[in-house]
Formats: structure tokens, sequence, C-alpha cells
């Protein structure tokens, strides 16, 4: 097999999870109408379609701002705005409900057509759009009068879900009506994230005009919790941009909505790419923390063997059986990140010692810099306190200066516990190292 099958070999396997994850499971998707204009759009309608086939149910919520503003300003009616919210007056809601009108046959012509000469050629999509959202003006605040830009008062979720079941696209217009026909100006976030909450969604997604959330470094924020994301817009360290949609992130996640995406659309495949790959491409917002810690149980043991074995081929670790892991697998924490097992520890406690001892602390190398090792150790040194140990030791041959670094001190094998002395292997020349907990 060639490297290059060998990688679409390994990228299957892997990917294999999420697509089977994902089906049957409900994604609110949202996007500028930038996107819609663009060269790369065409792409995003394939990536669409193939979700749609691999039974993803799909909502599509799209913006007409940029077309909104440019039929605006060609009319000569100025742009007002208060608290970053579009106030829409009489003049502008024909504007509004044109571009939204053209943006949605534009959408639906391209979901509809036949994907010839494409990775989805010949797939059937059907696509549906009606009055599912219910709107009630904004009002007016401190003072001003938002007009017809309004917000969401229901949505019809039993409509939407028949459609859903139906195996059809439902694409959502940034306009809702009132009970008294009037139409109002929605903004798109909002409505998302709406419907996102009321539709009990497995994610929301938005595709933003730019990398994604960044710190105050510059560097992408991969992973934030629900408070975390509401910190990092106190602190105003993001975009502008940005900011707006991990403003809309956070509060469908603290609603109820368990992953919220935010992700480049400039990049191909990026909706796949989020989907499919373990750490995706863009910032995910959950309401608690994507990696979890916890105590390791029989069905873990074969993540564990398959992360250790590398390790225990090089040396790094004492090679262990798998009826050895059967029978020790109460002594094992694991970290977790979305189903795979990437970290793992064991603790042995000498109780009459008062000591414990740190064992098969191993991190899988995609997420060496990620703190996760001490992650583990943190909680194993929790584990050990609890169980009346004063101290750790921990046996190590490669790893002497990760250890020393984080307040273990250099020790002799005379130290240990006499039955931990006798199983010494002196072949090994294992460094001991410990630490006063």
């Amino acid at each position: 097999m060639s490297t290059r099958q060998q990688r679409f070999v390994d990228w299957f396997r892997a990917a294999s999870p999420y697509i089977h994850v994902h089906r049957g499971k409900t994604l609110v998707v949202q996007f500028d109408d930038d996107a819609v204009t663009s060269p790369e759009f065409v792409n995003l309608i394939h990536d669409l379609a193939l979700l749609h086939s691999l039974g993803v149910r799909l909502v599509l919520v799209f913006d007409a701002d940029t077309l909104i503003q440019a039929r605006a300003e060609a009319a000569g009616l100025p742009s007002q705005v208060h608290r970053d919210t579009r106030i829409t007056s009489a003049a502008e809601l024909e504007i509004v409900k044109a571009a939204a009108g053209q943006l949605l046959i534009e959408i639906q012509a391209r979901l509809s057509m036949g994907l010839g000469n494409t990775p989805m050629s010949n797939a059937e999509v059907r696509v549906t759009s009606g009055n599912f959202v219910t709107a009630k003006p904004l009002g007016i605040v401190d003072g001003v009068d938002f007009k017809f830009t309004g917000d969401v008062r229901s949505i019809d979720v039993h409509s939407i879900q028949t459609n859903l079941d139906g195996h059809e696209i439902v694409l959502i217009p940034p306009v809702g009506f009132s009970v008294t026909g009037e139409a109002f100006s929605l903004e798109s976030t909002a409505l998302a994230a709406q419907l996102a909450v009321d539709l009990k969604a497995e994610k929301l997604i938005y595709l933003m005009e730019g990398e994604g959330v960044t710190g105050p470094n510059g560097k992408l924020l991969r992973q934030l919790t629900q408070p975390e994301a509401a910190a990092v817009l106190a602190a105003g360290t993001t975009t502008p941009v940005a900011a707006r949609y991990l403003e809309q992130a956070a509060s469908a996640s603290s609603r109820g909505v368990s992953r919220v995406h935010i992700i480049d659309r400039r990049v191909d495949g990026a909706i796949l790419r989020e989907l499919f790959t373990r750490d995706g491409i863009g910032t995910m917002v959950t309401l608690t923390s994507f990696d979890e810690i916890r105590r390791a149980s029989a069905a873990d043991i074969a993540g564990i063997v398959e992360l250790i074995r590398p390790l225990e081929l090089d040396g790094t670790l004492v090679e262990r059986s798998r009826e050895r892991l059967e029978l020790d697998i109460d002594h094992y924490t694991v970290l977790v990140r979305d189903g795979a097992i990437i970290g793992c520890a064991a603790l042995q406690a000498f109780k009459q010692d008062s000591t414990a001892e740190l064992a098969c602390l191993a991190v899988h190398p995609d997420y060496h810099k990620g703190g996760r090792g001490e992650q583990l150790l943190s909680a194993t040194e929790r584990d050990a306190r609890k169980g009346g140990a004063k101290q750790m030791f921990v046996l190590t041959t490669r790893a002497e200066h990760w250890f020393l670094e984080r307040g273990f001190v250099e020790s002799t094998v005379e130290t240990l516990p006499m039955q931990r002395q006798q199983l010494y292997n002196y072949q090994r020349n294992s460094k001991v190292l410990v630490k006063k907990l």
C-alpha cells in the first residue's frame, strides 16, 4: 500500500466514529451572504450535500447584511445603528425582504442543482423554507425606536422537525413574521442560536468571515467552556466580528446546546474538518470542559493499550500485559477527549508507608503541549492525598527533568517501600523521584 493510500485509510478510520455519531443528529449552520457570493460557496454546497447524504439533519440560516447595506447605500438610505444593531425603517424593510428573497432563491437553486462532476454527483437534495419563525418588534431601547428590526417570539419546531424527518434541508432567512402579518428584520446569529436551542440541536455551527476567536496573543482559541467564553468577551481580547459570534455561542451553550463551533468558512472543507477530526480547525464552545478526566473502567483497556504500546516498544514504559491491565484497571485514571483516550496514569498506594507510586503516565504525542500531563499529575496527586499518602514517587528513564520541574526530587531505591524495592528492575536503572504531598 502506498503512503497516500495509507493516509486515506488512516483518515477514514479516524473519521468513521464521527460519521456514526452525527447520523440522525440536527445541526444548525449559519453563514453570511458574503459566503453565498464567494467562489468558494460551491464547495460549501458540496460539503453540505455530503453531510445531508450521511444522514445529518441540516437547518441552514443565512445573513443578508452585505447585500442590504449595498442596496440601502445605492438608494441613499442612511445606515442607523444603535448598540451594534441596525435600525430598520419601513423603506429599508423593503430592501431587507428583497435581499433575503433573492438569497433564498440563490441558495435553494445551488442546493437543488444536480451537482454533476462533483463528489455528490446524482445526489438528490430537497430544500424547504417557510414561515417557521414568529417575530416581535425589538421595540424602543434607550429611547431609540428600532422600528422594523425584530426579535424571535417563537419557532415552529414541529413543522421544522416534520420537514427534517422527510429528509429535507430546512433553509431559514433572516426575516420573521408577526401574528399581525408584519415582517421584521432579524439578526441571523441570534436567530441561529435560538433555533439550535429550541430544536435541541446537537451542534450550532457559525461559518464566519475570519479565523475564529483569538486570545490576547493573537492565537486561535481552540476550546472554551461557556464561563471561559464569557471571560474572553469581558476582557475584550478578540476581534469585534469574532465577539459577535462568541456572544451568541456562549448564550446558546448556556441554554443547552452542547457544542457550538465558530470556524473560518474561507478554508476549503472547513465544516468537514471541524466535524470529522478530533481537534477541528476552529473555536468550539461547550458548557463544560471538552476533555474529561475520570477513573478508568474495563471498557477503556483497548484505548489504554493503544496509547501506551508505542512507549512500551521504545522502552519509555515497562511493558504491561493486557491481563495485568485488566487486574489493575481500578488504579488507572484516563484523560478522554471526544470519546478517545489521549492520556492515562496509574496510582499504586502503599498505605503502611503513607506513600503512593505514580506509574504509566502517558499522553498522546498530539497533545504534549496542552498541559494534559500536568492535569493527570494533579488528578493522581489529589487521589493520593485522599488515600492518606504523604508523598508520591515515580520511577522514570526518560522524563526525569519533566518531573523535577514539577516538584519531584531525586532519591534512592532504598527509600522506596520494601515491597517496591523487591520489584525494582536494576537492568532498567530507573531514576527514583519523590514529591511530598
